[in-house]
Formats: structure tokens, C-alpha cells, sequence
């Protein structure tokens, strides 16, 4: 049995994740900040991360769903605040939380990694800057990784969704939810299970020839 770790786990995308892995036969231990999370932890706070880490111990998938929507405003109107806990959620928990499980996946010669970026970070949305400019950071960081573990077993990929019906859309401000949806072909937000489907084959055995990609879930959304 391979063990799973769902970072954002309680709600939304990592939820319907960690269903769908629990389903396939792994252990799914969920991070969060919530109080039903398995292990809880604010991935903001990088050494707290590393820790709570450490005690879980080497896992085989990492899914890393946690983020923060962050201000829904202009940019120039985004306080240094609001723009440094976007990014520190968004991509230096990222950062912490890839830190912290890649060497046990190097040492096992197998390992899954797929973290859940945003077309935001291709395309960059109006009124999210912060988000749109973190989720970029994330597509980097994950193509990055892909080539620097390319020949260890651990392969890693990212998931690049559009609007999806979570709680992370309904704190989204609705002129803003309503720009994204008009410019989906398919005319409708995403389903959680739909992206935890993508997710299933990433973090499987079946996916054995792509690393450091990005993989679109848009409803035809995405230009490239």
C-alpha cells in the first residue's frame, strides 16, 4: 500500500483527491488548516511545515492542493500583506512542502508529485494578481523539479484547472468568478472529482514518461 499525502485535504479539490486515491487502495493522510485534517499545519510557516513533515515520515504521492485565493482587487490597491501571505501559502508552501518529501521519494526510487496550479498562472486573471503571480511561481517551480529529478523514479507534474465549483470560488468575488466562467468554452465551472481523476492517473504507475508538465483541466479554457 503507497501512502498519499493531500495537502489541503478537508475541502474542494483535495478532498475529491483524496477520496479518489483512498479508493485506488493508498493511505491518504490529509494536511490542512483545519481541524479535520489529519495532520494540521499552515504552510505559510515553513519550519512548522518541515516538522509536521517529518513526524508523518517518507510518503509515496504528494497531491499538493493547499492555497489561498488571495485579494480580489486591483493590484496596485493589494496591501503588503495580502500580497505576502498569497505568496507565502501559494509558493513558499509549495516550496516547503516538495522540500520536505523528495528526499525519502529519491531514497525509495519512486515517488509521485502533482501540485494543483491554476490557468491563472498561464494566462493571469484580472483582480488576482497575487494568486495569478504565485500560481505562476508554481508552474516554475514544478518544471524545475521535473528535470532535476528526471532520472530518480520520482516524477512531477502540474495541474493547471480552471474556475472549479470549491469554497475557494464561492471567497472568490462573483464579478470576478463570472469574467472566468464567460471565457470556458464549455460553459460551466469544473467538478472537483473531475480534477482528482487527472490527479488518480498522475500519481499512478500508469504515468511513467511525463515529468514537468502541465496539464490543462479548463473546459477548453486554457489558449496553450
Amino acid at each position: 500500500m503507497r501512502t498519499a499525502l493531500i495537502t489541503g485535504g478537508v475541502s474542494g479539490i483535495g478532498a475529491a483527491c483524496a477520496a479518489r486515491l483512498a479508493a485506488d487502495g493508498h493511505k491518504v493522510i490529509t494536511a490542512d488548516v483545519h481541524d479535520d485534517a489529519d495532520v494540521v499545519v499552515d504552510i505559510a510557516d515553513l519550519a512548522a511545515t518541515r516538522a509536521a513533515l517529518d513526524r508523518i515520515g517518507p510518503v509515496d504521492v504528494l497531491v499538493h492542493c493547499a492555497a489561498v485565493i488571495g485579494p480580489n482587487k486591483p493590484m496596485w490597491e493589494v496591501t503588503d500583506e495580502e500580497w505576502e501571505r498569497t505568496i507565502a501559502i501559494n509558493l513558499n508552501g509549495t516550496f516547503a512542502v516538495c522540500r520536505a518529501v523528495i528526499p525519502g521519494m529519491i531514497a525509495n526510487g519512486w515517488g509521485r508529485i502533482v501540485t494543483i496550479a491554476s490557468t491563472s498562472g498561464k494566462e493571469g486573471s484580472p483582480q488576482l494578481a497575487a494568486y495569478s503571480a504565485s500560481k505562476a511561481g508554481v508552474i516554475g517551480l514544478t518544471k524545475s523539479l521535473g528535470k532535476e529529478l528526471a532520472t530518480t523514479g520520482v516524477l512531477v507534474n502540474t495541474i493547471t484547472p480552471t474556475v472549479v465549483a470549491t469554497p475557494m470560488a464561492q471567497a472568490t468575488d462573483a464579478s470576478v468568478v463570472k469574467y472566468l466562467t464567460e471565457r470556458i468554452p464549455m460553459a460551466r465551472l469544473g467538478r472537483p472529482e473531475e480534477v482528482a481523476e487527472l490527479v488518480a492517473w498522475l500519481t499512478s504507475d500508469r504515468c511513467s514518461f511525463s515529468t514537468g508538465a502541465v496539464y490543462d483541466i479548463s473546459g477548453g479554457r486554457a489558449a496553450y
